[in-house]
């Protein structure tokens, strides 16, 4: 789960990728690589989405992306936030960045799609990369202009691994799944994540229940304590470990859990979009966080901006990561998690990467 999303860029596409996010009135860094590390000739520009570079989310993973890259070709980059999160919002970010000469241009997430839809006939010179969206006019039908790269990942198989991960843990309990707004991405995660857990007790010798009130979309990903309340109701129900995909309300599900563990009880969060454990952490280095179902958002922020310095931005493409190209996983370290349950994990993933185990995107017979 470690090689990077290369590997199948270099194989599928000969190619590599790049993603970018940010922050609003926040400036600019130059770049500060080794002496011989050619320098990119084209400078990097961000527009965030609702929260901040540090979010522990896709506006972090983005600009660490960037910043990963800065090291290796001395661009300049630099974020902006909007005011808010409407359209016209982004496209003023947008065209902030184009007009001081930042046509290299990352977003990060749906909210983008007509925002870029418009940029990337507006500015015919600039490249996009949008990040789990793709460009439309409002009708949800995708034109990705050669001047444009989509990149989309395959949440159900880092759902797939985390709710195996889970079930090798918890062993006999009960599992819970708090989601956002009901959005592929989200759902797609929530799916993995029942047919991970489907696929330990059928293969594994595990016994985890996910009952129907336990899968639960909230609606939004920033109501905090909306996600506290969520998780206390699973957690009286009698539930072991909870899947948050829910941005601002999955926080509040971890807030809840350390309540929960610092007063006795063995309860545990699988994390989102990036490895959680440092949010999860309630005394010492002990976290709530069992693992994570991770998308390698930083490694495909540096890979796009890589192919642009190797004249291969493949403009005019979905890109989709997955296991194959390890654009999904868990994360690199699970403290919570034995040596033995992340063998077992590892020749899961294997499976999947292989093509021997096939993880279904969509619905099929799980719990409603």
């Amino acid at each position: 789960m470690k090689k990077g999303v290369i590997a199948l860029l270099t194989l599928v596409l000969s190619v590599t990728m790049l993603a970018g996010c940010g922050d609003k009135s926040t400036s600019e860094s130059s770049g500060n690589g080794g002496e011989n590390t050619p320098k990119a000739n084209f400078k990097v520009g961000m527009v965030t989405d609702a929260g901040t570079i540090d979010d522990k989310s896709f506006n972090q993973g983005t600009y660490e992306g960037i910043v990963m890259a800065n090291k290796d070709f001395k661009m300049d980059y630099k974020y902006l936030k909007p005011a808010g999160t409407t359209e016209a919002d982004y496209s003023k970010e947008i065209g902030n960045l184009y007009d001081a000469g930042f046509k290299f241009i990352v977003t990060p997430g749906f909210k983008f799609e007509t925002a870029i839809f418009s940029a990337q006939d507006k500015y015919t010179d600039a490249k996009f990369v949008i990040i789990d969206g793709a460009p439309h006019s409002g009708d949800a039908k995708p034109v990705v202009k050669e001047n444009t790269v989509s990149i989309f990942f395959a949440e159900h198989e880092a759902g797939f691994v985390a709710g195996v991960a889970a079930a090798l843990h918890v062993k006999d309990g009960q599992a819970g799944f708090i989601g956002g707004m009901e959005i592929p991405p989200v759902q797609k995660f929530n799916w993995g994540f029942q047919q991970g857990v489907k696929y330990a007790n059928e293969n594994l010798g595990t016994k985890l229940v996910i009952n129907k009130e336990n899968v639960v979309y909230q609606g939004s990903f920033d109501n905090v304590a909306a996600g506290s309340q969520l998780a206390a109701q699973m957690y009286d129900r009698g539930v072991n470990v909870i899947f948050a995909a829910a941005g601002g309300v999955g926080v509040g599900a971890i807030n809840e859990t350390k309540t929960r563990v610092k007063n006795g009880s063995d309860v545990w969060v699988v994390g989102v979009d990036v490895d959680q454990y440092q949010d999860g952490i309630y005394e010492g280095d002990k976290s709530v966080i069992l693992t994570s179902a991770v998308k390698k958002i930083d490694q495909a922020a540096y890979d796009m901006i890589k192919a642009e310095m190797e004249g291969k931005f493949p403009g005019g493409q979905t890109l989709t990561l997955d296991a194959k190209s390890d654009g999904v996983g868990l994360p690199e370290k699970n403290p919570n998690l034995s040596e033995d349950i992340l063998k077992q994990v590892d020749e899961v993933y294997g499976k999947i990467k292989s093509g021997e185990i096939t993880v279904a995107g969509e619905q099929g017979d799980l719990i409603k």
